[in-house]
């Protein structure tokens, strides 16, 4: 069975991710015709999250899952380990007794509970003494109205979580009307609009950017470039090392790296290593976002009968992110970098096959599944592909990113 799953994380006021809200949907052919909604998506969770272990697809942070009236009613949610998972009560649940009851006896066995999309009205009032967190659409409830049922309500102990937050400014606002937690892509966003110099990590990083993405890598050139700094030197060869922990003496140089690696797996780790040394004062899921996608569009690249580049997709998938790492303008960045003309073309306008699949990528973080839809039927694959492609990519970024944790501590 396929389905859709996707991730969108949520960060607190230091914009570090404490959990993911995990979205389903039915593949574009409903695959079980035949029972409830409900059903369904009990399917989904034990198929695409509790089965695999939430580790793999929240990377041991807590998931946020919707729960339709009758899972809460028939108490599903207590088949599943109270810690790993956050019940998220829609919006489109009846505030009726039945699951009144329901939620106090959840609550009383230590289950974390949410309302999703709230609009406060009357009829929720005798259900707040339950809940843990209010998530609140900004797209529908302007920040300020928010913030008045927020100070109205502050003797409780009640977290407020921000919908659709999808630019810094909205942040700083949500911050300031105290809410606790955030949900949208305003962390995917350059933080500067008006022009700044790149930093010394960012100009370090564009440099080995520069030199990677020649045809004929030269790894003396970049070996110079890791050789003025100090932290970025001493981070390639901690991270490089953690990949031979059986090898009696360490890894000591750039050299002795490029024999053990090979030149395509150095190349490709000096990317990783090069963005992760951008992220000053970035959250750090930006980072695994920017992994992630790489990933995914390389895998799916490869999977298309549209002759996609694997290597050209990674490239893409990866920059597609450059300009909220370097907060600088994407197009001024590309005129810097050695990129074909169809990464370019992709990057900026969307255009051609590597366009195509990057949409697929954004539409499928954004959980936009018609448009995912779409761009698999222009692409020639299946939705299997999309969903292997997806979920593989995921624990792939997670598992890297646990690794270069690691090595840094």
């Amino acid at each position: 069975m396929y389905s859709y799953l996707a991730r969108q994380p949520i960060l607190n006021k230091d914009k570090v991710t404490i959990g993911y809200e995990l979205l389903f949907r039915d593949g574009p052919e409903n695959s079980f015709p035949n029972i409830c909604d409900e059903t369904a998506t009990n399917r989904l969770l034990i198929d695409n999250f509790f089965s695999s272990g939430s580790n793999q697809v929240t990377g041991g942070k807590r998931g946020f899952v919707n729960f339709p009236h009758k899972s809460l009613i028939q108490r599903v949610p207590l088949l599943f380990p109270k810690k790993s998972f956050i019940i998220e009560i829609l919006e489109t649940c009846e505030p009726n007794d039945e699951l009144l009851e329901a939620v106090i006896e959840l609550n009383q066995k230590g289950y974390t509970l949410a309302l999703d999309d709230f609009i406060p009205s009357p009829e929720w009032n005798r259900f707040i003494p339950y809940i843990h967190i209010i998530k609140f659409d900004i797209r529908v409830t302007p920040i300020e109205k928010c913030m008045l049922f927020i100070r109205l309500h502050k003797t409780n102990k009640i977290k407020y979580l921000a919908e659709k937050v999808e630019t810094h400014e909205e942040f700083i606002q949500a911050k300031e009307a105290g809410f606790d937690f955030f949900q949208g892509y305003f962390f995917s966003k350059p933080e500067m609009l008006q022009r700044k110099s790149l930093s010394p990590s960012s100009l370090t990083t564009l440099r080995l950017y520069q030199e990677i993405c020649q045809s004929e890598v030269n790894y003396n050139k970049i070996e110079e470039i890791i050789a003025t700094d100090v932290s970025l030197s001493y981070k390639l060869l901690r991270h490089v090392n953690g990949m031979f922990v059986i090898r009696a003496k360490p890894i000591s140089s750039f050299k002795q790296a490029l024999v053990y690696l090979g030149e395509e797996r150095l190349r490709r780790f000096v990317t990783f290593v090069a963005t992760s040394h951008a992220l000053e004062n970035k959250p750090q899921c930006l980072y695994n976002l920017s992994l992630q996608r790489a990933q995914f569009c390389e895998r799916l690249g490869v999977r298309s009968p549209l002759n996609i580049s694997g290597n050209q997709a990674f490239l893409m998938g990866l920059f597609s992110l450059l300009d909220s790492l370097l907060d600088q303008p994407l197009d001024e960045l590309l005129r810097l970098l050695p990129l074909s003309n169809d990464i370019k073309g992709a990057l900026v306008d969307q255009t051609g096959s590597l366009g195509v699949l990057l949409k697929l990528a954004m539409a499928y973080d954004s959980a936009d599944w018609d448009t995912v839809n779409d761009c698999t039927k222009a692409l020639k694959l299946k939705e299997s592909d999309v969903v292997d492609a997806y979920m593989s990519s995921v624990k792939w970024a997670t598992a890297f990113e646990r690794t270069m944790t690691k090595s840094d501590a």
